[in-house]
């Protein structure tokens, strides 16, 4: 391939692992042009889950106008070429990739990957005969052997020049082009196509590991080699693992926060700032209730699971899942170098990859999938919604060849032929627990306790708000009697966190409570505790590349209720009061709304 003149490399003591791609002598590659149509929104019949406001926004997905002047010839070849009512999310041609939406301090001038020679295969599923099944291990449980042979795959990806898809440097471009604002959907040039916030989540980061561990396995010649996970979920697993963070190791990034180097105890609920007079016992107990909430509590039906739909012309970021939040959020920022201009390398999207630690955080984060799946196995199926089966991704494989891989093709590991190591979930006992805190929000509410309630919170004004102090709202149910059980079990009751506004580059974090008249009072153990936000930084908005305008994203949090309002005796209550807490970015994040609205 082509020698890459304008590359970047990280600068020392870190490793260099410039990123690559063939550009005009400006350094970027012109974007191809394609025909624009403008559209208007038309009432689909189709099924699955669509996003809320999919009846009432004009948008560019539904109906095109102007068919009639293209010719009947035009017109049929669009028609055909999407199917009716179809909007899954697909990966144009990668040389269309633009430039990223990179903070100014950034080293690299773009993420995008080698060019192809060839144009993308389709995925197709290993051979179960021919292919051996890889385990992947606890990373804090794996032997010195396994440990060089990890050394050796990283050292081999790592020799590989810029231009090679299989090098360390292209792996770590594809989290930076995917996250960052190099591509555009399939069809819709000048919207950004991002991974994060939504039901892609998962499958696209499912998507990518396979790939690497695939070229990993291929370079040391073990095709049986599967890369490791960070059991940070459990007790033995909540350290660093000793391989990432030895020096001499290439697994070491000197891009880290020093202080959470073993044996410090990692903190799945981080927002920046240590928790104060936490003994180690403390911090496991918070950490295994946390990783209920998230699980569990919140996670009681597919599609507040995974996140919110996005669809192909849907803008971004239509909002996370409850493990998108925490603790994928947390862990990146309490790995991150917090004296690094935006928070490198974990600690920000377009950086992370470039962190050997990143693949096992993201193998975790693969696991959760299917630890949901095996809780509860009626209720937590992968959705069926075609528009998420058939989103697709470009990635390259370890011949390399570039292949397009859709969402259908990995909803079964066991046909992908790896697994996980067995190992305990303590998390699954840990169950939050009612504060003395706690308090009901209905109209018979003591007149002392309002106003303590007054006190611990200042009372919200008209919507939007901007979060920069505890503030409380009471908001009215859907409903205003105690449900049955199968009633709740068809319909959850869901608080929204609407209109969520913050800078793409501020790390953020904002705790939601419900009925509590002192959340300070409450831990990460306490049932008033309804959930959370949490942004990575990622990018800076500079509105470049793909024609994107200013710095902020939008997005919402959807909280599952029942369990919650069950266990606060709260189910016959008439409304809540919900309690906004920021605590990082105070004063940075905006909220539009909070409303509860029952959802399959």
């Amino acid at each position: 391939m082509a020698s890459m003149s304008h590359l970047i490399a990280k600068p020392a003591p870190a490793a260099t692992f410039p990123l690559s791609s063939p550009r005009t002598s400006s350094g970027f590659r012109p974007r191809r042009r394609r025909v624009t149509v403008q559209r208007v929104s038309c009432a689909s019949p189709r099924g699955g889950e669509r996003s809320e406001h999919d009846a009432q926004k004009h948008d560019r997905r539904d109906v095109l106008l102007g068919l009639g002047a293209l010719g009947a010839s035009a017109s049929a070849t669009l028609v055909s070429a999407r199917r009716a009512g179809a909007d899954p999310v697909a990966t144009p041609d990668i040389s269309s990739c633009g430039p990223a939406d990179l903070p100014p301090s950034a080293n690299v001038l773009t993420c995008c990957p080698p060019p192809s020679n060839a144009l993308p295969v389709d995925f197709t599923l290993p051979d179960a005969t021919s292919l051996p099944l890889r385990t992947r291990p606890a990373a804090h449980s794996v032997t010195a052997d396994y440990v060089a042979k990890f050394n050796a795959g990283i050292a081999a990806m790592k020799a590989l020049p810029a231009d090679d898809p299989r090098s360390f440097a292209a792996q770590a471009s594809v989290h930076c082009a995917y996250c960052d604002g190099s591509y555009s959907p399939e069809g819709f040039p000048g919207v950004e196509l991002q991974v994060h916030n939504s039901w892609l989540f998962f499958p696209f980061h499912r998507c990518y590991l396979y790939f690497f561990e695939r070229i990993l396995g291929s370079l040391i010649g073990d095709p049986s080699f599967a890369v490791p996970f960070w059991n940070w979920d459990a007790p033995d697993g909540m350290r660093m693992p000793a391989m990432y963070a030895d020096p001499s190791s290439q697994l070491f990034d000197p891009r880290r926060d020093g202080r959470h180097a073993p044996p410090k105890l990692i903190n799945l609920d981080y927002n920046g700032r240590e928790p104060r007079f936490f003994t180690d016992k403390q911090q496991v107990d918070h950490n295994l209730r946390v990783m209920y909430r998230q699980m569990v509590s919140l996670s009681p039906t597919p599609s507040l699971f995974f996140g919110s739909a996005y669809r192909a012309g849907d803008e971004p970021n239509q909002g996370p899942g409850p493990v998108e939040n925490i603790p994928h959020g947390p862990v990146h920022i309490w790995c991150g170098d917090p004296n690094q201009p935006d928070g490198e390398d974990m600690g920000n999207f377009y950086s992370a990859g470039f962190d050997p630690l990143f693949y096992a955080h993201h193998a975790n984060i693969d696991r959760m999938w299917s630890i949901w799946k095996g809780l509860d196995a009626r209720r937590h199926t992968d959705l069926t919604d075609p528009d998420w089966l058939d989103a697709s991704f470009l990635l390259y494989d370890e011949t390399p060849k570039l292949v397009r891989i859709r969402v259908r093709d990995v909803l079964d590991i066991d046909r992908l032929r790896y697994r996980y190591q067995d190992v305990p979930l303590p998390w699954t006992a840990a169950r939050p627990t009612v504060t003395a805190a706690a308090r009901r929000a209905d109209s018979f509410l003591a007149p002392s306790a309002q106003a303590a309630a007054g006190a611990a919170a200042k009372k919200a004004g008209e919507f939007p708000i901007t979060l920069d102090e505890a503030t409380s709202v009471t908001v009215k149910r859907p409903v205003a009697v105690q449900r049955s059980k199968a009633e709740k079990a068809s319909k959850e009751e869901v608080l929204v966190i609407d209109g969520i506004e913050v800078d793409r580059d501020v790390a953020a974090k904002f705790d939601v409570f419900v009925n509590t008249e002192d959340h300070a009072a409450v831990g990460s153990g306490g049932r008033e505790l309804a959930g959370s936000f949490v942004n990575v930084p990622h990018g800076h908005g500079h509105g470049h590349g793909h024609g994107k305008k200013g710095r902020g994203i939008k997005t919402k949090l959807r909280l599952a209720l029942n369990g919650q309002l069950e266990d606060l005796k709260a189910e016959g209550d008439e409304s809540v009061v919900v309690t906004l807490v920021p605590r990082q970015g105070k004063g940075k994040v905006k909220v539009g709304g909070v409303k509860i609205e029952l959802m399959h």
